[in-house]
């Protein structure tokens, strides 16, 4: 690959990344743990993709 091809591959890689990870937070944020023993805290920021 060239090298301007390799870049452009590795944005759209990373933007792919990027919206995955904030569909999984969206999900985590709105699910609970079965086990209530292990619930880990959720950081500040993520509460704000709260739906309820």
């Amino acid at each position: 690959m060239r090298n301007g091809a390799y870049k452009n591959f590795m944005y759209s890689l990373g933007g792919v990344v990027a919206s995955l990870a904030l569909m999984i937070t969206t999900l985590n944020v709105n699910t609970t743990c079965l086990y209530m023993a292990h619930q880990p805290k959720l950081p500040d920021s993520a509460k704000k993709l709260r739906k309820f």
